[in-house]
């Protein structure tokens, strides 16, 4: 068969295959997607060193040609389709696998004896070769991506968001400056000769143009909802400036802190009880809640005005924050209130947890003797295995308005 339609053959069954598992992310995730790209990495960069073919118009590899080229394109639909977070994360995988397999490589040498085998032995040093073409073509992958998304976008913008000449003209840029970069090395480390390097050349842009018309009719008629709208980046933060499910989940995460404490807000809390109220089973721990109120701060508040009161807020609820454990939380409840979520922790902890608070709160104001306040706690234990907080969280409001009566500066615990 003619050798331009089989890897036209080729790439036509590569992209199907890789487009269906990329479309199958919304019933699947995209782990499917992922995998199968890093499984092919090894076979690509395998071909790329051994396997060559002789067309009219020079030496080339399919590795290289239809393997390498629709991975490319394939982690711009991702991009395209997802964000630059999700296509970042199989670029660092397969660096990572690369790393990993050198080092691995390394230590079987250290193997004095191998035991014969019939037939075969073997080639640790084309284990090596291989390592080495396998971590410089993921370099380049990585530079390749930035430079692919960058190119694109700007492209998008030129050609009036018309894909088809965007992703030509960018993929056809992006593979040349590949096959500059990545040659040399495969003839250093193989010895493959020049002639591989023009035949390449005129396969991967003959790949660039075939993979562009396949992503075109991908975006037009099996994805063609848009994303958001282009912007101008810069290269250095290109993964994170184009995250749009980072900023999305940055915002919930600004969102759910209180800016002037540092705690989380009363809505988080919230989303902590209903959490905990959906899970199909709840831990089978205690969890002890402390309730915690300024002391006359009102009185504070008016003596030395709104900012100092805000100062006050401030450095109480850094004490509170440093005087928990790693997987406690701290909530600003609202007006001077906190409330401290510590789970596994029983009635016994729990007091002295309450106690370290108060401490902490009076040490905050060493310094400052003349705005010093003091806080009241009221503490709590649910039972083992508790779902809902609400009973828990009433039975330490109530120790809270005990230590208030009790004379204030004072922690009220109990089971």
């Amino acid at each position: 068969m003619n050798g331009v339609l089989l890897l036209s053959l080729q790439a036509l069954v590569y992209f199907a295959v890789m487009a269906a598992l990329l479309r199958a992310r919304f019933a699947y995730g995209v782990g499917l997607f992922v995998c199968a790209l890093g499984v092919m990495h090894f076979l690509e960069t395998y071909l790329a060193a051994v396997f060559f073919i002789e067309l009219p118009f020079g030496l080339l590899s399919p590795g290289s040609t239809v393997l390498f080229s629709g991975k490319l394109m394939m982690f711009l639909l991702l991009y395209i389709r997802e964000d630059a977070e999700t296509a970042r994360q199989p670029i660092y995988g397969l660096m990572i696998g690369n790393l990993l397999l050198v080092a691995l490589a390394l230590i079987l040498r250290q193997h004095e004896t191998l035991a014969p085998l019939p037939g075969y032995q073997a080639d640790l040093r084309f284990i090596d070769q291989i390592g080495v073409l396998m971590i410089w073509g993921t370099l380049l992958l990585f530079v390749d991506i930035i430079a692919l998304i960058l190119v694109f976008e700007r492209l998008m913008r030129l050609f009036r968001r018309q894909a088809f000449p965007a992703l030509l003209v960018s993929s056809a840029l992006v593979l040349t400056f590949d096959q500059l970069a990545f040659f040399p090395v495969l003839h250093w480390v193989t010895g493959i000769p020049f002639s591989a390097l023009g035949g390449g050349w005129a396969a991967k842009m003959g790949a660039a143009a075939v993979y562009s018309v396949f992503i075109a009719i991908y975006l037009r008629y099996v994805e063609p909802t848009e994303r958001p709208a282009f912007a101008r980046r810069r290269i250095w933060d290109v993964f994170d400036a184009l995250t749009y499910r980072t900023r999305y989940e940055d915002l919930l995460a600004r969102a759910a802190v209180d800016p002037l404490t540092g705690a989380a807000t009363r809505s988080a809390f919230e989303d902590l009880r209903r959490k905990r109220l959906e899970r199909r089973r709840i831990d089978p721990w205690p969890v002890s809640l402390a309730m915690v109120d300024v002391d006359h701060f009102k009185q504070a508040n008016d003596r030395f005005g709104h900012e100092a009161g805000d100062e006050i807020l401030a450095a109480v609820g850094r004490a509170l924050i440093g005087a928990v454990r790693a997987g406690d939380r701290v909530f600003r409840y609202g007006g001077e209130e906190f409330v401290v979520v510590a789970e596994r922790l029983d009635a016994a902890a729990a007091a002295a947890l309450g106690e370290r608070l108060r401490a902490a709160v009076a040490d905050a104001f060493v310094g400052t003797p003349d705005r010093r306040v003091t806080i009241s706690v009221g503490v709590a234990t649910s039972t083992p295995g508790v779902g809902d907080l609400m009973a828990t969280l009433r039975k330490a409001d109530a120790r809270l308005y005990e230590a208030k009566r009790a004379g204030r500066d004072t922690v009220v615990a109990g089971a």
